[in-house]
């Protein structure tokens, strides 16, 4: 495990990210990967059921205070928060605390950084700018990255399955247009080297999916898998790349076809989500592949539905916790 800390960002405070930080801390105080979190410490305290917070001003006092407390950035929101009410008055500080884990995170003062779930819907009412976290991620990072073929390309984890996607936060009536060779190139390109360095496999398989049912039936069901995708394929082959396909998607997620390839390409947002939760709904994990700076979340949403009940299941951001841990690990940080 690495020496540094991560950072969590604690997400919608309307939602329950505070909650599940807390139980994940619970459970993770003791022999699991130290973390700080950047967010309200009074909230926290309140949310996570009688759990000690402790405010910190450095990452780098983490260590010490986490098997006894849970270490705090704290960076309070302005106006009240209702449980299952999320309201765009709380958008300064849900970004700001974004942005710290970030800074923190490029600085090297933590080892990656964990997201707590936001909701979009008010942050565009506040004027957010971006599709998602992904996307805002990629722009907080760009002027860090490195050269060639980078992301942001997601990457969502579960079991043996690891799906990574072309298009992200993209309506489904759109995603045919928004595919080129060029984009699936290079998630290609970024998803085979996360799997050699972030994931230890030396000579990653990769396969690619199909757009259209049954592959596109030789163009009788549409050109994408003929003019767009396999194109892209061949091109990955070219370069080094174990890559295969396009192939039907409906013949890629069951344990034989699994067996075949360590990560899947997906053109879609539900192409790849829907096989992850259903192979693991608890503890698939979101990890954004591309970028200079380890990231992972969980891969649910903020539960308003269900904040400040106390029901809230922590496994997949102690999932998440866990996995940027190794990921920072084998990068060295």
């Amino acid at each position: 495990m690495t020496s540094r800390p991560l950072a969590i960002s604690a997400g919608d405070p309307a939602g329950v990210g505070a909650e599940i930080i807390a139980k994940a801390w619970r459970a993770l105080r003791q022999d699991g990967p130290t973390f700080v979190v950047i967010g309200d410490a009074q909230l926290l305290a309140s949310a996570g059921g009688g759990v000690k917070v402790r405010a910190v001003t450095r990452p780098q006092e983490a260590a010490q205070v986490f098997p006894d407390a849970l270490p705090v950035l704290d960076i309070p929101v302005l106006s009240p928060v209702v449980y299952g009410r999320p309201s765009p008055s709380h958008a300064p500080q849900i970004i700001r605390w974004i942005e710290t884990g970030v800074g923190l995170a490029l600085s090297g003062a933590v080892s990656g950084l964990v997201t707590a779930p936001i909701a979009k819907a008010p942050l565009y009412e506040a004027g957010f700018q971006f599709p998602g976290h992904t996307e805002f991620l990629a722009e907080l990072t760009a002027a860090a990255s490195m050269v060639g073929a980078r992301g942001p390309v997601m990457m969502l984890a579960a079991g043996d399955l690891r799906a990574t996607l072309v298009t992200i936060h993209t309506a489904l009536a759109k995603a045919p247009s928004a595919l080129t060779t060029e984009a699936i190139i290079n998630s290609g390109l970024v998803t085979a080297q996360a799997l050699r360095k972030d994931f230890g496999i030396a000579e990653p398989r990769l396969a690619v999916a199909a757009l259209n049912p049954h592959a596109g039936e030789g163009g009788a069901l549409g050109r994408e898998e003929i003019d767009i995708i396999a194109p892209a394929v061949e091109a990955l082959r070219a370069l080094g790349v174990q890559a295969s396909g396009p192939a039907p998607a409906d013949t890629l997620f069951h344990p034989e076809a699994r067996a075949r390839y360590d990560g899947v390409l997906c053109m879609y947002h539900d192409q790849a989500l829907i096989p992850v939760k259903m192979l693991d709904f608890w503890g698939g994990v979101n990890i954004t592949l591309g970028l200079p700076i380890v990231r992972t979340s969980p891969d649910h949403g903020t539960g308003f539905d269900i904040a400040g009940r106390g029901i809230a299941r922590p496994d997949s951001l102690i999932a998440a916790i866990q996995l940027a841990a190794k990921i920072a690990a084998r990068r060295g940080i």
